[in-house]
């Protein structure tokens, strides 16, 4: 049995109408995770789990209660580019799929945060440095705040640009490493 992760982004999501599209992860992004050590996920990493077809969610803060599009349904799209991991989801007319609308519109959003487990022989250490190249994908969240990953950005669109970059997980990581 595989141990299940979750990783977070600070990325690009654009709204578009009742659509929200971006990165769930990028690829070559060097993150300290939990001062433990450094993490970065290499292209292709996501590619097997993508071929095989099982449905993959897309949450609200990895709150299996408030589901905003689901592979299976059609409803969240998931592809493999040169960037990362890239998404596009149609925003269901809920209360979780307005608030977080509103928010991206807004730009009030932290990023988007992923859950996987590593597949066997995906990953490769090298000291305290880890590269994950093969990963078995559950789900994707729109997270409120502190992404792991602080080289991405959010922006929100609709008919004007609304918010710039945002380096958020930079600030939470001195904020942990503060209250040490």
């Amino acid at each position: 049995m595989t141990d299940h992760e979750r990783r977070a982004a600070s990325l690009e999501i654009r709204a578009k109408g009742r659509r929200l599209e971006g990165y769930a992860a990028t690829f070559g992004t060097e993150t300290r995770i939990a001062e433990r050590f450094t993490e970065v996920i290499a292209p292709g990493a996501f590619a097997s789990s993508l071929k095989t077809g099982g449905d993959i969610l897309a949450l609200v803060d990895h709150d299996a209660g408030r589901v905003l599009a689901r592979t299976r349904s059609g409803t969240l799209r998931l592809s493999e580019d040169t960037r990362g991991l890239a998404f596009s989801l149609d925003v269901p007319d809920t209360s979780a799929g307005r608030d977080v609308l509103t928010l991206a519109e807004r730009g009030d959003l932290g990023g988007m945060s992923f859950g996987f487990s590593v597949r066997q022989g995906g990953e490769h250490w090298q000291g305290d440095r880890r590269e994950l190249r093969a990963l078995d994908l559950y789900e994707i969240s729109i997270v409120s705040a502190f992404p792991a990953y602080p080289d991405t950005s959010i922006a929100a669109r609709s008919r004007r640009m609304v918010a710039p970059r945002l380096s958020i997980a930079r600030r939470y990581l001195d904020l942990m490493e503060a209250s040490r």
